[in-house]
């Protein structure tokens, strides 16, 4: 399944998504009888997702998505957390070598940004990227799990931009700010549930830049894999439902790369992943 968090008219709401079309909230209660909590982390991790599942077919899905503004799935995740120099090709292009264990930096929740949102970046900022890379949604709690348990701890994925101030990266020497800007982690377009990909380690990835490709490569490139980083990470830190973890980005970025420009005022963003659908974000730089 695919769960979605929208908004229309000021009223914001989340539902499953199907061919196009959202059931909402009160629409997958009125078609179920189950009484839907308020809040999507509920839904999501509480057992309710669960309960309506053998009631999908009674489902009406009879709104058009087209309709609603889609937000970031997870409001307020406890944690934001991403890797650096995880695919093969990116750290090649960078002259690096990938790191054996997960190299990360944490995003605030602040940053997180729906699809066909604007990415607000201040004047001051010279040097704007993107980065195209596959999240995955924690939907249970874990502590010191092992490879093999690892994606029993996964609720599902989305696509997410881990979008970098690089100049700001290279003045601090580390990527916490740079990577914390308001607005600076469009993600979305929805949560597809894990059952729906049948392995995330061979899914194609794409970013275009007012229509040119900037970013055509596949999570095969991943050097550490989805379940060596979910195992890795719990053991240093808990992992609870609705966290995120995004795993790293590919080859094409702007950073060191001379024949690739950084992000300008208006620039058109769009990012696809295989299975995933497509997010689709403007640059707008302020004050």
């Amino acid at each position: 399944m695919k769960i979605a968090r929208v908004v229309k008219s000021g009223k914001e709401t989340f539902g499953l998504v199907k061919d196009g079309k959202i059931a909402t909230k009160d629409d997958i209660t009125n078609s179920t009888g189950i009484p839907i909590p308020i809040n999507v982390r509920d839904f999501l991790f509480d057992g309710w997702f669960e309960e309506i599942l053998p009631k999908i077919s009674e489902i009406e899905f009879k709104h058009k998505l087209s309709e609603f503004d889609v937000l970031a799935p997870i409001p307020n995740p406890n944690k934001i957390i991403c890797l650096a120099f995880n695919y093969k090709d990116h750290a090649e292009e960078q002259k690096l070598t990938p790191p054996k264990e997960p190299a990360i930096v944490n995003k605030p929740k602040t940053t997180l940004n729906g699809t066909v949102s604007e990415i607000v970046c201040p004047k001051f900022v010279k040097e704007l990227d993107y980065e195209v890379e596959l999240a995955l949604i924690i939907g249970k709690k874990c502590k010191n799990v092992s490879e093999e348990e690892a994606m029993d701890k996964i609720f599902g994925y989305m696509i997410l931009n881990d979008v970098s101030a690089r100049d700001i990266q290279a003045m601090d020497k580390q990527f916490t700010r740079a990577k914390s800007f308001d607005t600076f982690a469009p993600c979305g377009p929805w949560i597809t549930t894990k059952d729906e990909i049948d392995d995330p380690q061979n899914l194609k990835l794409l970013t275009k830049v007012n229509g040119t490709i900037r970013q055509n490569s596949t999570t095969s490139n991943m050097f550490i894999k989805i379940p060596s980083i979910i195992s890795i990470l719990s053991k240093s830190m808990t992992l609870e439902p609705g966290d995120i973890i995004s795993t790293g980005t590919a080859a094409g970025v702007a950073l060191n790369n001379p024949n690739v420009p950084y992000l300008k005022d208006g620039d058109l963003i769009e990012m696809e992943i295989e299975k995933l659908g497509s997010i689709t974000n403007t640059v707008k730089f302020v004050d």
